[in-house]
């Protein structure tokens, strides 16, 4: 039997509302493409969200194609009720022949089982549902499944349905669907999922109150989830909520507190509420558990200066120079150094900083300034030339005439 074309199933998949032409096909084909793309489904959806946009392409097209050769390029109701007639008709002559075919089959299982009664043991029978949710949009909460569809012919059969939100009806392919039973409450692990996938969602469109509400009942659901906490933690911090943040961050701690990365957050969320000293604890922590990474110990060298623990601050920014030294931490390091009174260390770090970094400008600036407190006159006027010439910068240029007026005048030479 040749293909008929249901446009209402078409525009059901894009969700189309008649008269319409190519621009619009063109909108809902960009909208649902939006909507079920694999890279934003869940984990173990994206074969499914990969089928559901196959053949929401593949309607697009041919609604497309449609309107282009339409009368004012324009598809309109009339037309689509009579595609939906044929397409009707064509399902019920198909549906007549399966439905012969089955007959035929029960009469053959008949006759078998009346000279052969034990050949099969298996059951034939069917379970319909009516309540779903969509495992890609779980905050559409539970909807009423009005209709199964199927795409396509062969081994290519898509199965889809129309589910009807409180917010609207949705179009969602048959594997994202969880059908619910009221007679059962829900595994604690489903409903975890289900709050993180719509908590991923409300994040992906910067909505970090409404993700943090969402991973709140996550965590209700199972209190020790690792990838909860941190999740909730960065949601809350993101929000603004640095109260809740602290108190995420903490449990988080408890359950992973040999990793470095929940004292990393906690650090900053103690320096974003003003508690430096808890802050610098933290820090302390993240290094410990992370005793080869130089930014961990650049960090805690960086508070605990300002915190004004000197010694501290020094023996942390040493370390991090023998790890990997960075130009940052070592004009931090020669800060540090220069408060101790230590002007030799001073200038042995912006020295290092300019080796490192021979066009970075702060780094020549600074180790000008260094030299400016001791008697390499010379020196200095040559470290301010660099610095002046990759960036201006006024106050060098200020320590650059001070420092010309004490260069010693001698006569030339007869």
């Amino acid at each position: 039997m040749a293909l008929v074309l249901d446009l209402e199933q078409s525009i059901l998949l894009l969700e189309l509302e008649p008269p319409f032409g190519k621009r619009d096909v063109q909108m809902a084909r960009r909208r649902m493409a939006k909507r079920w793309h694999p890279d934003i489904a869940p984990p173990g959806k994206q074969f499914e969200h990969e089928r559901h946009l196959k053949a929401i392409n593949e309607a697009a097209d041919q609604l497309e194609q449609l309107a282009e050769t339409s009368r004012g390029r324009r598809v309109s109701a009339s037309a689509v009720r009579v595609s939906a007639a044929a397409a009707r008709r064509a399902r019920a002559e198909a549906g007549r022949r399966a439905y012969e075919a089955e007959q035929r089959e029960r009469a053959s299982e008949a006759e078998r089982a009346r000279h052969d009664p034990f050949a099969s043991r298996v059951p034939d029978h069917s379970v319909v549902h009516r309540y779903a949710r969509c495992a890609s949009y779980p905050e559409w909460g539970v909807g009423n499944v009005t209709g199964i569809y199927f795409t396509g012919a062969g081994d290519d059969v898509q199965q889809w349905a129309r589910v009807r939100f409180s917010h609207g009806i949705r179009t969602i392919p048959a594997g994202s669907l969880q059908f619910v039973d009221f007679s059962k409450p829900d595994p604690g692990a489903e409903r975890v999922q289900r709050f993180m996938t719509a908590a991923q969602h409300a994040m992906a469109e910067g909505d970090y109150a409404l993700a943090a509400q969402r991973l709140v009942y996550a965590r209700d659901a199972e209190p020790t989830n690792v990838a909860v906490l941190r999740l909730m933690t960065l949601a809350f911090w993101q929000a603004g909520n640095l109260g809740a943040a602290g108190r995420s961050v903490r449990d988080w701690a408890r359950l992973d507190g040999a990793r470095p990365a929940a004292h990393r957050f906690a650090s900053r969320i103690y320096e974003d509420m003003g508690a430096l000293e808890l802050a610098a604890e933290a820090a302390a922590r993240a290094a410990q558990r992370g005793p080869r990474d130089a930014g961990a110990w650049e960090r805690l060298g960086r508070l605990r200066l300002r915190t004004m623990d000197r010694g501290a601050a020094i023996d942390a920014l040493e370390r991090a120079r023998r790890i990997a030294p960075s130009v940052d931490g070592l004009l931090d390091l020669a800060l540090a150094r220069q408060l101790a009174g230590d002007l030799g260390g001073e200038l042995s770090a912006c020295e290092q900083a300019t080796l490192l970094d021979p066009a970075s400008a702060p780094a020549w600036g600074r180790y000008a300034h260094a030299l400016a407190r001791s008697d390499h006159v010379t020196d200095c006027l040559y470290a301010c030339e660099r610095a002046l010439d990759l960036a201006p910068d006024p106050e060098v240029a200020a320590l650059y005439e001070r420092t010309q007026r004490l260069v010693p005048r001698v006569l030339p030479a007869a």
